[in-house]
């Protein structure tokens, strides 16, 4: 069982950020992870940056943690230009990037652009196709490839990405066409319980609603004949009615439940005070130094 964080990018990084991102190292997180949103919900009127260049910043200010997205959507984004961003930030941070990637949905970087909201399916087909030219894009030299979507021509991505094939993908996702790109694309797969209410669901089914995913997410590995091990299992907490974060032990027992449902990787965020991810900072640090130990 992994343990990782992701680091709300709210923070003056002279001012905060730089040490927030440090002290994730020193505590021994496995990543560090951060949203890609242009603003998001409770948040949107106050100090919000960028991903990819706090993630920038981060990777010069550490040395082993890895960092990632949770996660990037095509909202915003455009394969061709993310896939030169994240070269880059693969070759500035020594191939310690993850790219965590969804479909997206309805929030304020659903519009920012002036687009109407795509509807679930649009999301879902956007999606699609997305990951295949985001694969394509960051593994081979030069992409030419006519989309319904997203397009690319004679598109140059010299030297490539540190890591090879390229950055792993954790791909999000609870649904069978996500599944399915998850079993296809992803070296992870990521989840946060059940997307149509997670908040609703008891806590002492929550694990269930995960365990089912993965069967779906070990049928589409079988169908094309992969193996579902190969995959990491992420679980980014904070959006059901569990709390972890209370104590020690109720970490410890919380992470054993989903240790025995296939997760292989917790995801905490990092406190803010005063916010819906306000939380002891001294539980929080006893945790990230202490579970894992009993965990193994």
């Amino acid at each position: 069982m992994r343990l990782s964080t992701v680091i709300l990018p709210i923070y003056r990084w002279h001012e905060q950020g730089r040490k927030v991102w440090r002290r994730a190292e020193e505590l021994g997180f496995h990543t560090a992870y951060t949203y890609d949103h242009l603003s998001w919900r409770s948040f949107r009127d106050g100090p919000w940056f960028g991903a990819v260049p706090t993630l920038t910043a981060a990777a010069a200010a550490t040395e082993r943690i890895r960092l990632g997205t949770l996660v990037t959507s095509p909202n915003f984004r455009h394969p061709v230009t993310l896939a030169k961003e994240l070269i880059t930030l693969d070759d500035v941070s020594g191939g310690r990037l993850t790219l965590g990637i969804g479909a997206g949905g309805v929030g304020y970087d659903a519009t920012a652009l002036g687009q109407v909201a795509w509807t679930p399916r649009e999301r879902a087909d956007r999606f699609g196709e997305f990951v295949t030219v985001l694969d394509r894009l960051l593994t081979e030299p030069v992409v030419s490839q006519e989309g319904e979507f997203y397009s690319a021509h004679e598109v140059r991505n010299i030297p490539g990405c540190t890591q090879r094939p390229r950055v792993p993908f954790a791909v999000a996702a609870t649904g069978p066409r996500g599944l399915r790109l998850a079993a296809r694309y992803g070296q992870a797969w990521v989840t946060y319980g059940d997307p149509k209410g997670p908040a609703d669901v008891p806590v002492d089914k929550c694990p269930e609603v995960v365990s089912r995913q993965y069967d779906q997410l070990e049928i589409a590995c079988a169908e094309i004949e992969r193996d579902p091990g190969e995959l990491d299992r992420v679980l980014l907490t904070g959006s059901t009615a569990e709390r972890p974060l209370q104590s020690l032990d109720a970490f410890v027992d919380f992470a054993g439940r989903y240790a025995e449902v296939g997760i292989t990787e917790i995801v905490l965020h990092w406190p803010v005070p005063d916010s819906v991810y306000a939380a002891d900072e001294k539980v929080f640090e006893r945790i990230a130094t202490e579970a894992p130990a009993q965990l193994s």
